[in-house]
């Protein structure tokens, strides 16, 4: 179980790797998840769908995120929420590090 009971810096949390997303997640619970992800430049995840609503905070970086075949591209500190069902998909524009939140309701 990780340690988020004392102050933490969200991006320093989990480290970029050459060629390579990396993720940790900092709480899992029946009723959703927060996952920190750091992914190198040109990485990123093909499109799919989730049975729930996801919300991306971009920590460091910048990512363009597609959300039903619409293009969005996002920096530090901006966020988007993915709606549940619908494609989506992401790819680093530059390396980047992000936030998801899931919400299983």
């Amino acid at each position: 179980m990780n340690d988020t009971t004392q102050p933490a810096s969200l991006a320093g949390m989990v480290e970029y790797q050459t060629d390579a997303v990396v993720s940790k997640t900092i709480v899992k619970k029946g009723t959703g998840t927060v996952t920190l992800f750091a992914f190198d430049e040109g990485q990123g995840l093909s499109e799919h769908t989730a049975p729930f609503d996801a919300m991306v905070q971009v920590l460091d970086g910048e990512v363009e995120i597609t959300i039903a075949s619409q293009p969005y591209h996002l920096k530090q500190g901006e966020f988007i929420v993915m709606p549940a069902n619908i494609p989506h998909a992401l790819k680093g524009t530059k390396k980047f590090k992000m936030m998801l939140i899931m919400i299983r309701s």
